[in-house]
C-alpha cells in the first residue's frame, strides 16, 4: 500500500540480528508492557513493512544496554547499511564506554550518519557528566537521536536534554517523539532550539491531532521528521495517522521526506 503521492523516509527504526530479532521485540514489548505489531526486529522485516507505504530511505539504530555491546552493536548497523543501500545507520554509545573518541572516528569513517542514545533503556540521565563526554565528542560532528520521555523514569525528560543543549550549542540532537512521550507540554517549555529537531514516532496515536498539529507549528514544520519507532508500530497506520492531521502538500513534502534528506544530507538524485 502506498496511497499518498509523497516521498516517504521513516526516520526512527530498530533492527536487530536475524538471531536475535523475535527476542528483542519481545523484550521491547515487555519493556514497555505493549503489544509489538512486528514479530521480528530484523532488516527484513522492517524493508517488508515500510515497502507497503513506499518509504524510501530508513534511519536505522540498536541500542547498546552495556559497555560490552558498543562494538558489536555498531559493526552489525554498518554491515546492514552496506548490504542495504536505503538504509541510514545510527551508531550507539554508553556512557560508561571508555575510548569514546576512537569509536566516533570509526563510526564517521564506516559512513555512520549519527549517534543513537536511548537513556531508559541504559539508565543514564541524559545530563549526567557520563553522557556529557559523549556530546564534547560528537559536538560538531555527529548528530544525535535522543529517546525522550516517559512518565515511569526521569532519566529522559526534556529538562534534562535542555541542560544539554545549553552546554553544547553546537550540538544537533533528535528529540525523539515529539520531544518526549508524555512529556509533552515539558518539551514545549524546554526544547524549542534551533540545533533541536524532532521525530512524530510513538507520538500520534497518544495526542490529538490538534495537539500534535499544535506541537509541529511550535518546533517548526521544517524540523520534524516522520517516524514509525519499528518494530513498534505499523507503518501503514502510523502513516494514516499523519496524514490525518491535515497538513498542506507542502508540509506533509517536508516531514514525511525532504527534512530527513537535507538533515542527513543526502541527495535524493542517488536514492534508491
Amino acid at each position: 500500500m502506498n496511497g499518498t503521492k509523497y516521498e516517504i523516509c521513516d526516520a526512527h527504526a530498530h533492527i536487530f540480528p536475524e538471531s536475535i530479532a523475535q527476542k528483542a521485540v519481545k523484550n521491547i514489548g515487555n519493556f514497555y508492557s505493549l503489544d509489538m505489531f512486528y514479530p521480528s526486529g530484523s532488516a527484513k522485516a522492517l524493508i517488508d513493512g515500510g515497502s507497503r507505504i513506499g518509504v524510501l530511505k530508513y534511519l536505522v539504530c540498536s541500542t547498546a544496554t552495556s559497555v560490552h555491546q558498543v562494538e558489536s552493536i555498531n559493526r552489525f548497523i554498518i554491515n546492514e547499511c552496506s548490504l542495504h543501500p536505503e538504509f541510514v545507520g545510527l551508531g550507539t554509545l554508553h556512557p560508561d564506554y571508555q575510548d569514546i573518541t576512537k569509536e566516533v572516528d570509526f563510526l564517521i569513517n564506516s559512513g555512520i550518519k549519527g549517534i543513537k542514545l536511548h537513556p531508559d533503556f541504559q539508565r543514564f540521565d541524559i545530563d549526567d557528566p557520563k553522557a556529557m563526554r559523549i556530546y564534547e565528542v560528537i559536538e560538531n560532528r555527529l548528530p544525535v537521536l535522543i529517546h525522550m520521555g516517559d512518565p515511569r523514569y526521569d532519566y529522559s525528560r526534556p529538562y534534562r536534554l535542555e541542560r544539554v543543549i545549553k552546554a553544547f550549542p553546537k550540538l544537533r540532537v533528535i528529540a525523539a517523539h515529539l520531544g518526549g512521550y508524555e512529556r509533552w507540554e515539558e518539551a514545549i517549555k524546554c526544547l524549542y532550539s534551533e540545533s533541536v529537531y524532532f521525530d512524530t514516532s510513538s507520538s500520534l496515536d497518544f495526542i490529538t491531532p490538534s495537539f500534535a498539529r499544535e506541537l509541529i507549528h511550535y518546533y517548526g514544520e521544517d524540523k520534524v521528521f516522520f517516524g514509525t519507532d519499528f518494530p513498534m508500530w505499523d507503518h501503514v497506520s502510523e502513516l494514516e495517522r499523519f496524514m490525518a492531521l491535515g497538513f498542506d502538500e507542502k508540509t506533509n513534502k517536508k516531514i514525511l521526506s525532504e527534512n530527513f534528506l537535507r538533515f542527513f544530507g543526502i541527495d535524493k538524485e542517488k536514492t534508491v
